[in-house]
Order: C-alpha cells, then sequence, then structure tokens
C-alpha cells in the first residue's frame, strides 16, 4: 500500500513507502485482487517435490495421471495450489502475527500442470481482540478468498482468519463481528461434488499393489517414524507468493527467528500420510486445520494420521484423515514423547 506521509513527518514528495495495511485500515467488503496470476509449471512442481518429497502418484506419475483423468497435462499437487492460493491472498496481511483458522477450504475442481490460477480475497468480517496488559492491540480479519482458472471457472473457495496487529498500540477499533457466522461445518454435499465423478479410479486400482478404500480401517492410527527436517523455508514461501515479512524477515517475528509458513508445516504432513497410505489418489478439502505450536527451519517433524471415516462413493470412496504434527526442537534430540505438537489438521481425501 503506497503512501507519502510516514507517522509524525512528511515524506519527500518523490519518496513512496510502499507497506501493507494495519488492522486499523482493513474495511468490511474490502477487496485485494492485485495478486499476480500463476500459471502452474513443471518449475514449481519439481521445487515442490524438492522441498517436501510427497509421494502422491498422480502428480509424479504421467502416464498414471492421463489414464486416470483423461488429460494430457500432470495432475497438481494438491498441497502446492493451496500454498500458492493462500500466498496470493498475503498481501493485505504482511503484518501478519498468526494465522487462526482456515473454514470451508474444498478444492472443487482438479488443477493441471500449465493452469492459471487468480486468487481475489475479500475482507468478510473483522473482530479485535480484548484489550490485555502488557499486549498492544491487535485484530483477526476474516479473508473471503476465491480462487478461478483461466477459463473463470473456480477453484477453491474458502475462509481464512490472519491475526494483524494494530498501527497504535491502544487502538480501539470498535470492530465486533462474530466470527461464528462463518460456519466451522463443512458441507459433505460439497466435497462430494468435488469429487471428480470422470476419473477413472478403477485403472488406478488395476495399476497399483496394496490397499485401496475397502482395505483402509475406520481408527487405525498410522504413525510415521521417519522425521523430515525443514528446510528453504523463506524459498517456498517466496515461490507461493506469500509476503507475510514473518517468514523472511527474523525482525517482523515475534519469535526473534523466522517464522515457517504454515503450508510448508502441512506440506510436510501430507507428503508423511502418503507414506502410510501410499493409494491415496488426491485432496479434496480440509474439515480444520490449527497451528497449535509454531514452527522453525530445521524443526524435524514426524506425524501420526488417523482414519477418522469413511465415506462410500461411486468407484472408490473418501476418507477423513486427522493429522498430528510433532516437532522436535532443532539439534535437539528428545524422547518422542517430548517432541511439541505443531498441527492439528483434519483433510479428506479420495481413494479408489
Amino acid at each position: 500500500m503506497p503512501r507519502k506521509k510516514a507517522e509524525g513527518k512528511t515524506m519527500p514528495a518523490d519518496r513512496i513507502e510502499v507497506r501493507s495495511p494495519w488492522f486499523e485500515e482493513l474495511k468490511i467488503g474490502q477487496v485485494f485482487d492485485d495478486a499476480p496470476a500463476v500459471t502452474l509449471s513443471s518449475g514449481h512442481a519439481v521445487l515442490h517435490e524438492a522441498v517436501f518429497g510427497d509421494r502422491l502418484r498422480l502428480p509424479l506419475d504421467a502416464g498414471l495421471s492421463r489414464a486416470v483423468t483423461g488429460r494430457e497435462e500432470s495432475l497438481a499437487n494438491p498441497n502446492l495450489v493451496c500454498n500458492l492460493a493462500i500466498g496470493q491472498t498475503t498481501g493485505p496481511s504482511q503484518r501478519v502475527m498468526g494465522n487462526l483458522f482456515y473454514r470451508g477450504l474444498v478444492l472443487l475442481r482438479p488443477v493441471f500442470i500449465g493452469d492459471t490460477l487468480r486468487t481475489t480475497t475479500k475482507i468478510a468480517a473483522l473482530r479485535q481482540n480484548r484489550p490485555r496488559e502488557g499486549r498492544a492491540a491487535s485484530g483477526m480479519a476474516v479473508f473471503e478468498v476465491h480462487v478461478e482458472n483461466a477459463s473463470g471457472e473456480t477453484v477453491m473457495h474458502f475462509w481464512r482468519c490472519p491475526m494483524i496487529p494494530c498501527r497504535e498500540p491502544q487502538a480501539d477499533t470498535g470492530h465486533a463481528d462474530d466470527l461464528d457466522a462463518i460456519s466451522p461445518d463443512l458441507d459433505m454435499g460439497r466435497v462430494e461434488a468435488a469429487a471428480p465423478v470422470d476419473w477413472r479410479l478403477d485403472r488406478f486400482r488395476e495399476q497399483l499393489p496394496g490397499a485401496h478404500f475397502t482395505d483402509i480401517r475406520e481408527g487405525a492410527t498410522y504413525a510415521i517414524e521417519g522425521r523430515d527436517t525443514v528446510t528453504c523455508a523463506p524459498e517456498i514461501a517466496r515461490m507461493t507468493l506469500n509476503l507475510a515479512a514473518a517468514h523472511t524477515d527474523a525482525a517482523a517475528s515475534p519469535y526473534g527467528r523466522r517464522l515457517v509458513y504454515g503450508g510448508h508445516t502441512i506440506s510436510l504432513a501430507a507428503a508423511q500420510i502418503t507414506r502410510a497410505l501410499p493409494n491415496l489418489v488426491t485432496l479434496i478439502a480440509w474439515r480444520s486445520c490449527d497451528h497449535t505450536a509454531p514452527v522453525f527451519e530445521d524443526d524435524a517433524l514426524r506425524t501420526e494420521v488417523t482414519v477418522d471415516a469413511k465415506h462410500p462413493m461411486g468407484q472408490g470412496g473418501l476418507v477423513d484423515l486427522r493429522a498430528k504434527v510433532y516437532a522436535r526442537r532443532g539439534s535437539q534430540a528428545p524422547e518422542p514423547e517430548d517432541d511439541v505438537q505443531v498441527l492439528d489438521w483434519r483433510v479428506i481425501g479420495l481413494m479408489a
């Protein structure tokens, strides 16, 4: 947001300050649509794979992707799509102190390499935090996010809620919207409608040995032993157009060190899930996503994933998964029970 005045003084006429808004400057209905559109390329896919090691089969195997989806282009990894869409919303939340929730996130149609994503962000609700002694004023802003492809088709629609500081430490904005009006319940009809009905899941099942939808047991918990050390965090933030200063500038983080982008942690969790469920076809929706503690570069993450429910449909079905991610901090080597839980993610996947 350019401006020609700094607090308490007048800026030279030829000097324009480029900055992001404070909480006081946000308004209900305000629209941010100036993020660059992004055409997904094989370069995005390669970098995503190099950093996260995701074993989801369709984005990796072009022949299998063609056989199942009927498209010449390979399926884009759903977490790559989510990371880019979220990154495109960070213009108005560069000062973010933390992200409180995601709601209603459904990948309404599959995205393929070569597709172009354009994201529009609208301020749907504002609520200032209750004053607390020793803490500067801040507030929660609910962003309604709409993602389209080059054909104008909606590929994703969801809400996210970053916490943003006020410019004035004692500010009283009067914003008191009820955030519960953004329903935390996921519409399963919408999720089922997002599952591609024209995909040949029978071909996926025929070509691949191992457990498929009918073999997965509700209530089963998979404890993935192998950890992944967090690396390349600023690079992933930049690749996804994420402008949150806390991810690239330690001085902008409340922890005095760079905070890892939440999508980075989620993508490592997704990659570890594919080790437990190697025949997962794709991810369709998020029921909830809670970052329970911060993640920093060099943390080593491990995941436990539970099959909460199964929903048969068509040639396969949807599986409700709950992934809990735990961090071993930097060079510390505690026993597993001493690990810090950093993520509680409830995600819905498609299986054949």
